[in-house]
C-alpha cells in the first residue's frame, strides 16, 4: 500500500514524505532505490498542519549478501512510499531463528517475531537499562528462560531475589492467555539457589573459599591499613602459605607491634560474616552445562554482598581463563551497586567487572549488566555492551548517559524512550537502528512484581485495610503441579479436590549444617515427595532397650536378613527372638516366612536426606477441606530431638490436590 511520495531534502541517513494514505509513527516503510532496489526504513515523528500531512523517516537499510548497508546515495524526490511487508522486514533486520535464537518478543505493530543472536549476546556483552518499574527484571526472566532451554551455563547475580521464581511455572490467567498468542506454554525451569539459609529459606548455603593471596585479602578488608598494620600482616603470614582467620589471628597476637590491633579487628570483622569456608560451594557445580545457578543476596549486607560478588566473578573469571569450567554467561542485576560509575565511587567488585567487561569476550565469559540508574553504572562496562534492551527511562541525568554510551540513539530516540510503555523495550545492536519489541510474556512466574496496595486509587484505603484483614491469607507450600496442569490433563467431567494438610517445616541442625523438614501434623511423619504426599515414619528409639537398638542397627546395614545372620554377624549367643518380636510390633521391621525385612516407611538414615527445599508463601486460596492436626508437636519435638537439633519451626499448609471421576 502506497502512503505518499518523498518531498524535499532527502539525504542518505532520512527523508520526509507527504502522507496520503494512513500512516502512524514507527510504522516501517520501504522505498524504491534504482541503484539498492528497495530499502527499509522507519517513521519516527508525524507533523499535520492545515495543509498537510508529513512524516519524518530513517533509513534501516537494505540486505546485500546477509549484511544490511545503507545506501550511498539518497532517494530520488517523488519516490512512492510502501508500507513494508512483514517478509522484506524479516529479510532485512536478519531474525536468527536457529539454534542461536533467543525468542524475546514480537516487532512493535507487527507479528514478526524478534529473536536476539545469542552468538553475540554472549560474546559482546549486553545491557538491560530501564527506571525501577518498567519491566526490565520481567525481560531479563524472559532472556534466561531462552538461555536455559538452549542449556547455556548462567550465573546470576541477584540482590532481590527475584529470579527463584524461574522454578515455577507462570498460574496467572492474563499471562497464560498472552502465552497461547505467542505459541508458547507456562513452563518451569531447572534453578539452583544459593545464599542465607536463614534469611531465604529453600537456599544452598552460599560459602567462600578462604584460600586467598594476600592481595586478596588487602583487597577485602574493610579500611586501608598503614604501613606499620601491612608489616605486622605480612609478616603474620609470611611463614603461612595455607592459614585460616583464627590462625591468623594468633599469628598477628603474637607480634610485638601495637598496629595488630587494628589489623586483627579488621580481620576478625570479615570472620565474623561467616561467609568463608573450609567447604566452600563448588565451582564446577555453580557453572556447569544446562545449569541455572542464582546467587540471592536478598537480606545481606550490602558491604557483604560487595566481597561475595568480587570473590565469585574472581575466581569464576581465573578458572575460565585457566579452562577449568564451561563458558558461561554472567548476570549482574543492580549493576550500579556493584561496578558505579567513578564519580560515585569504587567497591571492591568494580575492577573485576570491568576486567571481565573488556577481556571477558576472550575467554568464553558473557556478560549482562542491569541497572535502573544507567547514569551510575560504569561507562567503561556500558561501553563494552554491544547490545542493549531498554526500555522506559525519564531522569535526564540518565538519558544523557545512554545517549553517551549506546551507538544509534538520536534525539527523536531519545524523547521516545521517556514515553515507552511497560513491556516495551528498544533493542539496539539488531540493526544500525534501534527495534521497537513488545517483550513476550514469561513462561515462568515472575518474582519482580510489586505488590498493589490499592487497584483503584480513588478506593477508599480504611475500607481496603479492613477487606484485606477478613481474607483468608495462609501460610502454604504449593505442589509443583499447578491447578491448570490438572485441569489440562484431567477429563473434562472429572472433578479437582483442594485440601489443606496441616504442616510444621523445622530448621534442624546436623554436623553438616541446617537443613529443614516438612512434617505432616495429622501423623507426626517426615513429607519427603510432597507432590505424592508420601511420608517416612520416626522411630521413636526411646522407647528400645539398648540390646533392641543394636538389633535395630543391623536391620538398618542390611536391610533383608534371617536371625541366624544376627546371631552369626554380631558374634552373640545372645537370644534376639524377642527383640526380633518388639522390632516387629512396633512395625520398624517386617516378617516374610523366616526372613525379616526393614520397614522402609521408618527414616532410619540420616534426616537431613529427607530436607524440603520449599519455601512457605501467604496466599488466599480457596480450599474444599482443610484437615486438623491431631500431633502434640511438643511430644514430636521430643522424639526428634534423638536424631537432630530443631532450631526454628514454621507452621503452614500443604496443599494437595485430588482428581475425581
Amino acid at each position: 500500500m502506497m502512503l505518499g511520495r518523498i518531498i524535499g531534502k532527502s539525504t542518505t541517513n532520512d527523508f520526509t514524505f507527504q502522507v496520503d494514505s494512513d500512516a502512524r509513527k514507527f510504522d516501517y516503510v520501504q522505498v524504491y532505490h534504482k541503484e539498492y532496489d528497495y530499502v527499509l526504513c522507519q517513521i519516527y515523528e508525524i507533523e499535520k498542519d492545515s495543509d498537510k500531512t508529513v512524516a519524518f523517516c530513517q533509513i534501516i537499510g537494505y540486505n546485500e549478501n546477509g549484511i544490511v548497508k545503507k545506501p550511498r546515495m539518497p532517494f530520488d524526490t517523488g519516490s512512492e512510499v510502501l508500507m513494508a511487508e512483514d517478509d522484506f522486514i524479516r529479510k532485512v533486520i536478519k531474525i536468527n531463528e536457529g539454534e542461536a535464537g533467543a525468542y524475546i518478543g514480537k516487532l512493535e505493530g507487527k507479528d514478526i517475531d524478534i529473536y536476539l543472536d545469542l552468538n553475540k549476546v554472549l560474546t559482546m556483552h549486553m545491557a538491560v537499562l530501564a527506571k525501577s518499574g518498567s519491566g526490565k527484571s520481567y525481560a531479563v526472566g524472559v532472556l534466561l528462560e531462552e538461555m536455559i532451554k538452549k542449556k547455556i551455563p548462567l550465573v546470576v547475580i541477584d540482590p532481590h531475589g527475584e529470579y527463584s521464581h524461574l522454578r515455577f511455572k507462570n498460574d496467572n490467567p492474563e499471562d497464560i492467555e498472552k502465552l497461547v498468542r505467542f505459541n508458547l506454554m507456562p513452563e518451569k525451569f531447572e534453578v539452583q539457589e544459593y545464599g542465607d539459609t536463614v534469611i531465604n529459606k529453600g537456599v544452598r548455603p552460599l560459602k567462600l573459599n578462604k584460600k586467598m593471596t594476600k592481595d586478596e585479602l588487602l583487597h577485602l578488608l574493610p579500611g586501608k591499613l598503614s604501613n606499620s598494620q601491612l608489616a605486622v600482616l605480612y609478616s603474620a603470614m609470611k611463614d603461612s602459605p595455607d592459614w585460616s582467620f583464627e590462625s591468623l589471628l594468633l599469628s598477628i597476637d603474637m607480634e610485638e607491634n601495637n598496629a595488630k590491633f587494628g589489623v586483627m579487628s579488621l580481620i576478625d570483622y570479615l570472620r565474623s560474616q561467616e561467609i568463608f569456608s573450609e567447604h566452600p560451594i563448588s565451582y564446577n557445580e555453580i557453572v556447569s552445562s544446562g545449569k541455572c545457578s542464582v546467587l540471592n543476596l536478598k537480606g545481606i549486607n550490602p558491604d557483604v554482598q560487595e566481597i561475595i560478588v568480587y570473590k565469585i566473578c574472581k575466581d569464576l573469571f581465573e578458572l575460565r581463563k585457566k579452562g577449568k569450567i564451561p563458558p558461561f554467561f554472567l548476570v549482574i542485576e543492580e549493576a550500579h551497586n556493584y561496578c558505579p560509575e567513578r564519580s560515585f565511587g569504587e567497591t571492591k567488585a568494580s575492577k573485576i567487572i570491568r576486567n571481565i567487561a573488556s577481556e571477558g569476550r576472550k575467554f568464553g565469559l558473557g556478560l549482562c549488566v542491569i541497572s535502573q540508574r544507567p547514569a551510575r553504572v560504569d561507562k567503561s562496562v556500558l561501553s563494552q555492551c554491544s547490545t542493549q534492551l531498554i526500555l522506559k527511562v525519564t531522569n535526564p541525568n540518565d538519558l544523557k548517559a545512554l545517549s553517551a554510551s549506546v551507538e544509534g540513539l538520536t534525539s527523536s530516540t531519545e524523547k521516545e524512550i521517556q514515553n515507552l510503555p511497560v513491556g516495551t523495550a528498544l533493542v539496539t545492536g539488531l540493526t544500525d537502528v534501534p527495534l521497537l519489541v513488545n517483550i513476550r510474556p514469561k513462561m515462568s512466574s515472575h518474582g519482580g512484581r510489586a505488590e498493589k496496595i490499592l487497584k483503584n486509587e480513588n478506593e477508599n484505603f480504611i475500607d481496603k485495610v479492613k477487606e484485606f484483614e477478613e481474607t483468608k491469607i495462609l501460610p502454604v507450600i504449593k505442589p509443583n503441579t499447578t491447578l491448570h496442569d490438572l485441569r489440562l490433563m484431567s477429563d473434562n467431567n472429572s472433578e479437582i479436590k483442594t485440601t489443606l494438610i496441616p504442616c510444621h517445616l523445622l530448621t534442624c541442625k546436623d554436623k553438616a549444617g541446617e537443613f529443614r523438614l516438612l512434617i505432616d501434623d495429622t501423623t507426626g511423619e517426615i513429607i519427603v515427595d510432597k507432590e505424592n504426599h508420601i511420608t517416612k515414619r520416626i522411630p521413636d528409639l526411646k522407647m528400645l532397650n539398648p540390646r533392641q537398638i543394636k538389633v535395630l542397627k543391623y536391620a538398618f546395614k542390611k536391610k533383608t536378613f534371617l536371625e541366624t545372620d544376627i546371631i552369626r554377624d554380631i558374634n552373640t549367643d545372645m537370644e534376639v527372638s524377642e527383640d526380633l518380636g518388639i522390632l516387629e510390633n512396633a512395625g520398624y521391621i517386617l516378617k516374610n516366612k523366616n526372613e525379616y525385612v526393614l520397614n522402609e516407611n521408618f527414616a532410619f538414615s540420616k534426616l537431613s536426606n529427607f530436607q524440603c527445599f520449599d519455601v512457605i508463601n501467604y496466599e488466599s486460596i480457596s480450599y474444599d477441606e482443610k484437615l486438623e492436626g491431631i500431633i502434640s508437636f511438643d511430644e514430636f519435638i521430643e522424639k526428634i530431638s534423638g536424631f537432630t537439633t530443631v532450631l526454628d519451626n514454621n507452621e503452614c499448609f500443604l496443599v494437595t490436590y485430588k482428581t475425581i471421576s
